[in-house]
């Protein structure tokens, strides 16, 4: 990221890799619960229409919380973490780990980027991440959508059942399913996010409004989940729709956005937008905050083993 002043020692790609990975998911680990209440209140309408209920099951982020630990107990607040943790060590040290060297690569090394640059660089990482982490996020979806009945009947028993489940009756396309709203989702989402943090801190450390430590990287990573929120949320309320519907109840992306409209009105591009924000902007403080110290941290300690061994070398 941005912000880095002379005498800084720049941290490796490999640490960028797995600093962003390893904070992802410390972040996922706290807000996972938000996120879970935000897929259930964005399904929310379609469950209703298909299954022919009128009245609102859920109300409000922490409504919709205490209803599903009323109903299915605590744990089902952590549905589909395993797959949550798996997709943040794939996705999140593939887009954000390696945006600074996509930075890197369309200015041909220099470090003068500028908005264009940036958001190229964002979308690139975003579309990349999809690619590999795509089948996690289709099961974590799954899993935070399934509701557990009064038989303790599940959808699917595990996170490694649910990718057999899906590949044997959907198809291996069936775990890439919404991966192109997933990709449009992800370059806005990286773009908003990354972006904004970036230029943010770089602003914030340019006029010298505070140094490069915690208060900076809160402030920074507060503005860049707003405005994720706000420009995503459309998008991922279609994504996770999509993700969750079954063969034969959306024919594309385009007719699930289609149907929301038809059926439930502009507003329904918006639900969950508060557990959105919260999820989202608790979500980005923990992880570029952790991110930053565990940047810090494994570029200090790689700096102390090299100085060791060129000594043990002498």
């Amino acid at each position: 990221m941005g912000g880095m002043r002379a005498g800084d020692v720049m941290p490796s790609g490999t640490v960028k890799f797995f600093g962003a990975g390893t904070a992802a998911c410390i972040a996922d680990l706290i807000t996972f619960p938000l996120d879970t209440a935000k897929v259930r209140l964005q399904i929310q309408g379609e469950a209703q229409k298909a299954e022919g209920f009128t009245t609102v099951k859920y109300r409000g982020v922490f409504g919709t919380i205490t209803t599903m630990v009323r109903t299915e107990g605590p744990r089902s607040l952590y549905n589909g973490l395993v797959a949550g943790l798996q997709r943040q060590m794939s996705f999140a040290s593939v887009r954000i780990g390696l945006y600074d060297s996509m930075k890197q690569f369309y200015t041909r090394g220099t470090e003068n980027a500028g908005i264009v640059t940036r958001l190229m660089a964002g979308c690139t990482t975003g579309a990349m991440a999809v690619a590999f982490a795509q089948p996690t996020d289709v099961v974590k979806v799954r899993f935070q959508a399934q509701v557990r009945q009064l038989d303790g009947e599940r959808r699917y028993n595990g996170t490694i059942d649910a990718y057999k489940t899906i590949a044997r009756d959907e198809g291996v396309r069936g775990l890439w399913r919404g991966c192109m709203p997933n990709i449009t989702r992800n370059a806005i989402v990286n773009c908003a996010e990354l972006v904004t943090y970036d230029t943010i801190k770089e602003l914030i450390l340019k006029y010298d409004l505070m140094t490069d430590n915690l208060p900076c990287h809160f402030t920074a990573a507060f503005g860049a989940g707003f405005c994720t929120t706000v420009v995503a949320s459309p998008v991922d309320v279609v994504k996770t729709r999509f993700m969750n519907s079954g063969s034969g109840l959306y024919s594309s992306a385009v007719n699930c956005a289609l149907t929301m409209l038809r059926n439930e009105g502009p507003a329904a591009f918006y639900k969950g937008f508060v557990p959105s924000f919260l999820r989202l902007g608790s979500w980005n403080i923990v992880m570029f905050v952790t991110y930053e110290q565990i940047k810090r941290g494994m570029t200090r300690l790689v700096a102390l083993c090299s100085n060791f061994t060129a000594r043990s070398g002498r």
